[in-house]
């Protein structure tokens, strides 16, 4: 015991030590810190070294209801090293460089749908393909007819931005010929219709049932046999079960909406009748996860994964309940998106790698 006081005295001098430290040498360290987060950060590309296949990357799960881990629907897909990205809602485009995924390869953008949550993002996502990109014509937007009025109304909104940037930065370094994005409007004729096809990679949209929002589809990606579907906004819908026949990958939407009632029935309670009636209004264009579980196991995908997650799950601890029956419905994993993750497809293999973007 007596050895004990001298012990306790030398770690509170070394505690003492240290809080004076820092308090001193708090710019150094701020400084030091700082320093070695710019080397480890600035530059770094995440798809640096891309497989020979296919890369699905989820940037932003959420949806128009407050979360602060999830980010507007935004879901990347890589070709190789071509870069495509599906939807852009609010903070997308912020997460996408968070993600240290690669504005320079991004080829094309492609719109579900022309809801709000699913566009608002788009004007950060156009600037950063541009400015940060360093592209030399403009942001490749494809979507369903009515597309051709969200490119130009955004291109007018940005319009006075471009000619600050350019007159601040010059020419050489933002070209005003990569400023905004081009249109590229198709019409699906209530079938199966490629959209898009080059150097191996095709893109097939159908249409699906979102209404009163019309037009919505979804969307699939096959490249060097491997493929993924993204579901857009929709309830249930055969032309979707029969677009990811077999796909390697359904990334859904999920609405719960037992608990989007939980939220109508305390919102009623509070006498809050706008709010509530618009809860409870939403389930009926959108798909529960045991109905999206079900479309997973008719088209006999290979994994099923979650966006556009309604009502916010902040943590964990919800996923069993917001799944609740999923199992049954579907005898493949699922898995709960979350902003980051990402699912490598090597071509010639049956493969999901399965990691996450930091």
């Amino acid at each position: 015991m007596r050895f004990l006081k001298p012990a306790l005295v030398i770690l509170a001098l070394l505690l003492v030590a240290g809080a004076v430290a820092r308090t001193v040498f708090s710019v150094q360290i701020g400084e030091m810190v700082f320093r070695s987060a710019v080397k480890k950060n600035v530059g770094r590309n995440a798809l640096a070294d891309p497989p020979d296949g296919l890369t699905v990357v989820l940037v932003g799960t959420g949806s128009p209801l407050p979360d602060p881990n999830r980010a507007g629907p935004m879901t990347v897909v890589a070709a190789g090293d071509r870069v495509f990205i599906i939807d852009a809602g609010a903070g997308s485009g912020r997460k996408f460089g968070e993600f240290a995924l690669p504005w320079g390869r991004v080829e094309a953008a492609f719109l579900t749908h022309f809801h709000s949550d699913h566009i608002d993002g788009l004007g950060e996502v156009m600037l950063q393909h541009w400015a940060a990109g360093g592209a030399d014509t403009p942001l490749a937007l494809y979507g369903p007819h009515g597309v051709q009025r969200i490119a130009d109304g955004f291109n007018e909104a940005y319009a006075l931005d471009a000619t600050y940037r350019i007159a601040h930065h010059g020419a050489d370094v933002v070209p005003p010929s990569g400023a905004g994005m081009e249109a590229f409007p198709f019409l699906t004729n209530g079938a199966a219709t490629r959209v898009y096809e080059r150097d191996g990679l095709t893109v097939t949209a159908v249409p699906v049932d979102h209404s009163p929002v019309e037009p919505a589809v979804a969307y699939r990606f096959d490249y060097k046999g491997r493929s993924v579907t993204i579901s857009g906004d929709t309830v249930k819908n055969e032309a979707l079960i029969g677009l990811a026949r077999d796909t390697d990958v359904l990334v859904h939407e999920a609405l719960n909406d037992e608990m989007v009632g939980e939220i109508a029935n305390q919102l009623e309670t509070l006498g809050a009748r706008r709010l509530e009636k618009i809860m409870h209004d939403i389930p009926d264009y959108h798909t529960s996860p045991v109905g999206a579980a079900e479309a997973a196991q008719e088209a006999g995908a290979g994994l099923l994964v979650f966006t556009h997650i309604v009502p916010a799950q902040p943590s964990r601890i919800l996923y069993p309940a917001f799944m609740k029956g999923t199992k049954k419905a579907f005898d493949g994993p699922i898995l709960m998106g979350e902003d980051g993750m990402a699912f490598v497809l090597p071509a010639g293999s049956s493969k999901i790698e399965r990691k996450r973007l930091d």
